[in-house]
């Protein structure tokens, strides 16, 4: 079945650990925790020390996201707050092939992202590290934000990519996702949707929840 990460970006921060064990107990299988660095994006979120104080509220798996500079430079910092996949974007200034390694050093899986704009050729050379592909379908740093229709041929080329050299790798798509949008990626090759708006403003997450999970099978 399909994975769902809700992303935390559109929780009550007043609440977050309330709102990590509501989104478990309405049967998300990841926590979408989107981290900015004031830098890479221009808002500014949270890091390890929240992440490391949630951690305690849930046992559901930490799916990071860095939309930071220089990722390489905090690795063992996400990794020892209790995240379970770490992923880095190819966009980055530093060294996201360095921070991939690192990741995967540490015994989590290790992620790499595009933005819409960038074309999948900047991302290759990152894949063979990859256990996850983030196709970014929104420009990345605000929630909200519509779905980008153009970037989901990014999906199917993953897609693609992942049978020719018999990997599985797990293709997660962040931005604007809905019913009707998760579909779309579903049938596109995706196998875990990232959604805040979406879900957070759901009357019944639960029953969302399950109907997204119906979507389709995962590589």
């Amino acid at each position: 079945m399909t994975k769902v990460s809700p992303s935390m970006l559109s929780a009550d921060f007043s609440k977050l650990g309330e709102e990590l064990v509501r989104v478990e107990k309405a049967g998300a299988d990841w926590a979408h925790l989107d981290v900015m660095d004031g830098m890479f994006v221009p808002n500014i979120t949270f890091g390890p020390p929240v992440i490391k104080a949630i951690r305690k509220c849930s046992k559901i798996p930490f799916d990071a996201h860095l939309m930071i500079q220089a990722p390489e430079r905090y690795v063992d910092a996400f990794a020892d707050a209790g995240c379970d996949m770490v992923t880095v974007h190819c966009e980055a200034e530093g060294n996201p092939a360095e921070a991939m390694d690192k990741i995967r050093e540490r015994g989590i899986k290790a992620g790499i992202s595009l933005n819409p704009e960038t074309p999948v050729s900047k991302m290759e050379p990152f894949l063979d590290k990859a256990d996850i592909v983030l196709v970014m379908t929104v420009h990345p740093g605000f929630g909200g934000q519509k779905f980008i229709a153009d970037c989901v041929p990014k999906i199917s080329w993953t897609s693609e990519w992942a049978k020719k050299k018999g990997r599985k790798l797990e293709i997660s798509v962040d931005g604007g996702v809905n019913p009707s949008t998760g579909k779309t990626c579903v049938d596109a090759g995706a196998t875990v949707l990232v959604a805040g708006s979406s879900l957070f403003g759901s009357m019944d997450m639960a029953s969302e929840i399950s109907g997204w999970k119906a979507y389709g099978p995962t590589l």
